[in-house]
């Protein structure tokens, strides 16, 4: 989702003239398709652009020749047209389908965040007024998981967030287990959520004073390829420190699970995670004007980093979400939250090279 803290990175950064970001991605686009010749290592090409609407592309998901994108993720939705899922051919980038999503009240804000897809390709999205709605690859809309609470700021009688303030929720990321309980980060409330196998209502997973943060807290989520953890990260903290952090995938894991994996040095705002074939997780740093991709060994040290050459939107700008196409490469939306409000060509799918297939990702068989 869009961060607050995006114009003040914004003037840390310096300014971009519209014709520069206009010759970097006819230059990433003029590279044609991708090659069957060997390619380096973090070789970056635009695979797709996404139009407006939505614009901010945020959630993506892969099977096989099909990929799916969801969006907007941002603010200032009221009175606009309603949030999308878009289906695109995963070889060659072309947009097959958009699919509206239907319920949402458009006088309000409303936004579509990241998705997650079962054995039959249903695909299911995150959105902030309907919950969780699931939609076949033909268009066909059922609800899912219920709202996400509103949890009242701690202390208080009941349910509530370990925040210092009272925020709503804010569900951003999500993955599936092998039973087919679904997880959800709440960036604004410290909060992940498991929602059971069947839908329904969100249910407290874990909550912790540690998750809060002035912007976006628990953001991206995965299963490690073992399926005895969660990976997700904390793109800022309350000490605007980042982190990706552990837990247990059991039940109710406590305060004591969790661990730090990786510290960020200040400034990078990690985003989405996937993990590689090979235990690597890749980890989409969103920070404006200094955008890429972090990789981190199976014992959390960094041991690649994809950034910008001397153009800091191109190729990198934002990006949120990470899947993999099976064939050696990630693909990132590229989110684009300070620029693609006046430069909304910078909404585009990347396909980057990384000699790894990926970790497949649990897609249950779910009622």
């Amino acid at each position: 989702m869009a961060n607050p803290r995006g114009s003040r990175a914004f003037r840390r950064g310096g300014t971009v003239t519209l014709a520069t970001a206009l010759l970097a991605l006819a230059a990433l686009a003029g590279a044609g398709p991708v090659a069957a010749v060997p390619r380096p290592f973090g070789d970056a090409r635009i695979l797709a652009k996404v139009p407006t609407p939505p614009g901010f592309p945020e959630g993506i998901a892969v099977s096989g020749q099909l990929l799916f994108v969801s969006g907007p993720a941002t603010f200032g939705t009221a009175g606009k047209p309603p949030s999308k899922v878009l289906m695109y051919a995963t070889g060659t980038g072309t947009l097959l389908k958009t699919i509206d999503a239907k319920g949402e009240n458009l006088a309000a804000e409303h936004a579509n965040s990241s998705i997650a897809l079962d054995r039959v390709v249903n695909v299911y999205v995150l959105n902030t007024q309907l919950g969780i709605y699931r939609v076949s690859p033909a268009g066909t809309q059922k609800p899912y998981a219920t709202p996400f609470p509103d949890l009242p700021a701690c202390p208080h009688v009941g349910a509530c967030s370990p925040t210092p303030f009272d925020a709503p929720p804010l569900p951003n990321d999500i993955a599936f287990d092998k039973a087919g309980n679904a997880y959800v980060t709440d960036s604004f409330q410290a909060t992940s959520w498991r929602v059971p196998v069947g839908g329904g209502a969100p249910q407290v997973w874990f909550q912790d004073a540690r998750l809060a943060s002035p912007s976006f807290g628990p953001n991206g989520l995965r299963l490690d390829p073992s399926r005895t953890k969660v990976y997700f990260t904390v793109t800022e903290d309350l000490g605007h420190k980042a982190f990706v952090y552990t837990l247990p995938l059991v039940a109710h894991p406590t305060a004591a699970d969790l661990a730090v994996f990786h510290e960020y040095a200040n400034g990078d705002l990690p985003d989405g995670i996937a993990f590689g074939a090979t235990g690597k997780l890749y980890v989409a740093i969103a920070t404006p004007f200094a955008s890429g991709v972090s990789v981190l060994g199976p014992n959390g040290a960094e041991v690649a980093r994809l950034a910008n050459q001397g153009i800091p939107i191109f190729p990198y700008d934002s990006p949120a979400n990470i899947a993999f196409d099976g064939k050696g490469s990630i693909l990132l939306t590229n989110h684009a939250f300070v620029t693609g409000v006046d430069h909304p060509e910078q909404f585009t799918v990347l396909d980057v090279f990384v000699n790894d297939p990926g970790s497949a990702l649990e897609t249950p068989l779910i009622p």
